[in-house]
């Protein structure tokens, strides 16, 4: 019995194979039904094909109105019985088996930088989400990404193995497609009074925060991010948690802020190592040379790594294994981590490093080699709330030493500058208010998640005493400005040398007094532009 298939893609690019490909079935007795351009292209080719024109009538409006007609949406919605092929039969409409199409580039057209509403309307796709939702409502083979055509022609040679749940496969997966279409047109006009997102599952976790939580799951937005977390491959060891996934997307935004501040400012990116622990860093070095960076993260909070997870901008070797497992430790005695992320894992590092019952995972993403200032994510961060969600652009503010908004009471040195950096870095993506000690390249104290700055520099600080770090000489980092000059007491008794801050207290000058008399650079860059609140 004779098939019919029905093509029509906006790129042309393999429709000529996959059409050769479906009459080339062994057995299967196929027909090629094809629109416009997508017939023309098959023309040329050699292969039989006939023009949807032939059966629906000519284009009207400009070839706007081709496939929408009940020739072809009957063909499509039909049951698969004898009464409506009956029906078919005597009104002269072919049953269509299959519909293969893509869509306009709508989302590009939004994206132009000229976009504008004509170019906009110009590029909304009416005819192709409108066949592939009446072929998933028909339960047809339907096709709208082309990188399922090969995996349709080897499911059609293998006798159409589980056909039920193949073709609900394809279904689910137009609808979705269809829905981020429509949903990017809907946010395009709207302004702003239309949300959403819509993704697919890249991975199930065990269970979410904790054990009760179940199902859990992670979905990708449809993103072509090289950081997203798709393209993090796991390489060993078992499959990553909820937790392990969402302390990898804090890292990211961690570790593309630290090379961001060092690109925007020094014109080059140095080998950078982060350990984080509940979302926050609790150990982050940058220098030229891997092994001492990674030692330097280590001796950061060597207690708080102790189960976290560590992530790299540079390969982790053999050698680099043995220091991220012994460096510090006990003779004897390994430390336990939980997964390392990095570009890739050479040798035999991952030997190395295997936890038993492969519990440590390993992620392995080559964009890491090649952060740069254009490595921030600026796509909208969204939050669930009971009844809704929020929305806000992301973080992405990088300090510039030379912007004309930063206020300098004193000038720090070229060293204490790059620190400032790393400080900045990691005290926007900690739970706030934070303050946070770096020190010669090195994070030494990380107060997170308080009420108020005195507290936070309290914390920071007892943090860095309890690792055994020597403060003095250290610069330190606030998320906002400091309401008090008691905060920055604080920070000076203790031994730092400079401090970077938000403006915008009534207490500014007061703050700046204190400073000046104790010889501290204090830089100041408006709390408006600057303020570094994460993960309220």
């Amino acid at each position: 019995m004779k098939k019919t298939a029905l093509l029509s893609v906006y790129d042309k690019t393999g429709i000529v194979e996959f059409a050769q490909g479906l009459l080339d079935l062994p057995n299967q007795d196929w027909e090629i039904l094809a629109s416009g351009g997508t017939a023309n292209a098959l023309i040329r080719a050699g292969i039989p094909v006939t023009d949807v024109g032939s059966i629906v009538g000519d284009p009207i409006l400009g070839h706007r109105v081709v496939t929408l007609s009940r020739e072809i949406h009957a063909g499509l919605l039909a049951k698969d019985n004898a009464e409506d092929h009956a029906e078919l039969e005597a009104l002269g409409i072919r049953f269509i088996d299959l519909v293969c199409c893509d869509l306009y580039p709508l989302k590009g057209a939004i994206t132009a930088v000229d976009a504008s509403m004509e170019s906009v309307i110009e590029q909304t796709d009416i005819g192709g989400p409108t066949m592939l939702r009446s072929g998933a409502k028909g339960g047809r083979i339907t096709i709208c990404d082309p990188n399922d055509r090969t995996r349709v022609i080897e499911w059609l040679t293998t006798g159409m193995p589980q056909k039920e749940k193949f073709i609900q496969n394809l279904r689910a997966k137009a609808e979705a497609v269809i829905a981020d279409y429509v949903l990017s047109s809907a946010k395009y006009h709207a302004g702003g009074m239309y949300e959403g997102m819509v993704g697919t599952e890249i991975a199930e976790c065990k269970y979410g925060e904790n054990a009760y939580q179940t199902p859990a799951r992670v979905y990708d937005s449809l993103s072509n991010d090289p950081l997203a977390l798709k393209q993090f491959v796991l390489v060993a060891g078992a499959s990553p948690s909820y937790n392990n996934w969402c302390d990898v997307d804090r890292m990211l935004q961690t570790i593309t802020h630290v090379a961001a501040g060092f690109d925007v400012n020094f014109n080059t990116v140095p080998k950078i190592a982060l350990a984080v622990k509940h979302g926050n860093t609790c150990g982050a070095a940058f220098g030229d040379n891997a092994v001492e960076v990674l030692q330097k993260m280590i001796m950061g909070d060597p207690r708080a790594i102790f189960g976290g997870l560590v992530m790299t901008n540079f390969p982790i070797d053999d050698a680099l294994a043995e220091v991220l497992l012994s460096f510090n430790m006990t003779e004897g005695q390994r430390r336990i981590l939980d997964g390392i992320i990095a570009p890739e894992f050479t040798g035999s590092a991952i030997d190395h490093l295997k936890r038993k019952g492969d519990k440590c995972r390993f992620l392995a993403n080559s964009a890491l080699l090649s952060l740069t200032k254009n490595s921030l994510d600026t796509n909208p961060r969204f939050r669930y709330a009971r009844g809704g969600f929020l929305t806000q652009p992301n973080y992405t503010f990088i300090l510039d030493l030379k912007s004309s908004d930063l206020e300098k009471s004193g000038q720090a040195a070229p060293e204490q500058e790059k620190d400032l950096i790393l400080a900045k870095a990691i005290c926007d993506t900690s739970n706030s208010n934070t303050i946070t000690l770096v020190k010669e390249a090195q994070l030494i104290g990380n107060g997170v998640g308080q009420q108020d700055r005195v507290s936070a520099a309290n914390l920071a600080t007892m943090r860095a005493e309890a690792a055994n770090h020597f403060i003095v000489g250290a610069v330190a980092a606030s998320d906002s400005f400091f309401p008090f000059p008691d905060a920055p007491e604080v920070l000076i008794n203790a031994g730092v040398k400079a401090i970077l801050s938000t403006s915008g207290s009534v207490n500014d000058s007061k703050s700046v007094d204190v400073c000046q008399k104790a010889n501290v650079p204090l830089y100041l860059i408006p709390d408006t532009i600057s303020r570094g609140f994460f993960g309220h």
